[in-house]
């Protein structure tokens, strides 16, 4: 399957997520882990598409979206941050998201470049990407 710039783009706007995850961590000095993710998710009849990006973005992976029995969900994940910077931001960069997604994604941007100035590895960093994942993804509009 051949994916159209355009119809990814609207595909990503509707389907996709810019995710940012911070999860407690007894080996760091800050006591936390900064993860970064864009996913896809689709029902398995859809599977075809989640490939078609994978192929096209030449990185990530599919996985089962859920471990519960009888979950059909699947989804296309990157989570390797120098794919990230180098594949998946600079796509969205010269195509830009036409809807609201369009904001989470500039967010996740900048989060991911405070990461690699090492400021997630601050506790004031920390705090900052906390506030800034706080009003991501519709969490902004309750």
């Amino acid at each position: 399957m051949n994916l159209e710039t355009q119809w990814v783009v609207g595909f990503i706007d509707g389907e996709g997520c810019f995710h940012v995850q911070i999860n407690k961590s007894e080996t760091l000095k800050v006591g936390y882990q900064v993860l970064l993710e864009f996913v896809v998710s689709q029902h398995c009849r859809s599977i075809n598409v989640l490939h078609a990006l994978k192929a096209r973005f030449k990185t990530g992976v599919i996985r089962k979206e859920s471990s519960k029995p009888g979950e059909t969900g699947r989804q296309y994940r990157v989570r390797n941050t120098k794919d990230l910077r180098s594949i998946i931001v600079p796509f969205f960069e010269q195509h830009e998201l036409k809807t609201t997604k369009r904001i989470d994604f500039r967010k996740f941007r900048y989060i991911l470049i405070m990461m690699e100035r090492g400021e997630h590895l601050t506790s004031e960093g920390l705090e900052k990407i906390r506030k800034i994942k706080g009003t991501m993804n519709l969490k902004n509009l309750r």
